[in-house]
C-alpha cells in the first residue's frame, strides 16, 4: 500500500498535489515533481528570465489561467520556480526560476528538448519547430546535414 502526503493544501478549489512516502530512487521523486503535461513548458519558458502570469498565458499555446496558476503553485512547492509580488497598482507578479533547482531542471529540460527535436526531424515533423520559432530554417538545416552525415545532433560541439 502506498503512502501519500499533500504537497499542496487545497483552499482555493485546485487539486493538491500528492507526493508518496516511499520512493526507491531520486528520479522518482523528480518524475512526480514534473509530470504532466504543462511542467516542463511553464519552466522552459521561464530560462531566460522572470515572466508575468499574463506573459506566460499568452506564450503557452492551450493552457487555461487556472492550470497555469495551478502548476505554478506546485513548482513554487517544490523550489523549482519564485513567485516574487510588487506594490502599486495595479498587482503586479513575476515568476522566475530558482536557482537552485530550477536551473538545474532547466538543464535537464534543454537536454529533453534536443531529443524531441531529434525525434521530430528523424520524422519529418519540421514545419512545428520552425513555425513555432523553435529553429531557424538554418538551424534545421544544418542538423539535417549533420543527421544524414551519420553525425549525432544531440552532441553539443561547441567545447570541442
Amino acid at each position: 500500500m502506498q503512502k501519500y502526503k499533500l504537497g499542496l493544501i487545497n483552499l482555493s478549489g485546485w487539486k493538491a498535489m500528492k507526493i508518496r512516502d516511499d520512493y526507491t530512487c531520486p528520479l522518482e521523486i523528480v518524475h512526480d515533481i514534473i509530470k504532466g503535461k504543462w511542467k516542463t513548458i511553464i519552466l522552459y519558458q521561464m530560462k531566460d528570465g522572470p515572466k508575468g502570469l499574463a506573459e506566460l498565458e499568452r506564450e503557452i499555446e492551450g493552457i487555461t489561467q487556472k492550470m497555469l496558476l495551478e502548476q505554478l503553485k506546485e513548482l513554487i512547492e517544490f523550489g523549482l520556480v519564485e513567485k516574487k509580488s510588487f506594490d502599486g497598482y495595479p498587482l503586479r507578479v513575476e515568476y522566475s526560476i530558482t536557482e537552485r533547482r530550477g536551473r538545474k531542471m532547466i538543464e535537464a529540460i534543454d537536454i529533453m528538448q534536443m531529443v524531441g527535436v531529434d525525434y521530430m526531424i528523424e520524422n519529418e515533423m519540421t514545419d512545428a519547430l520552425i513555425n513555432k520559432g523553435i529553429l531557424s530554417e538554418n538551424e534545421l538545416c544544418r542538423l539535417v546535414k549533420e543527421a544524414a552525415e551519420g553525425n549525432d545532433p544531440l552532441v553539443d560541439k561547441k567545447g570541442e
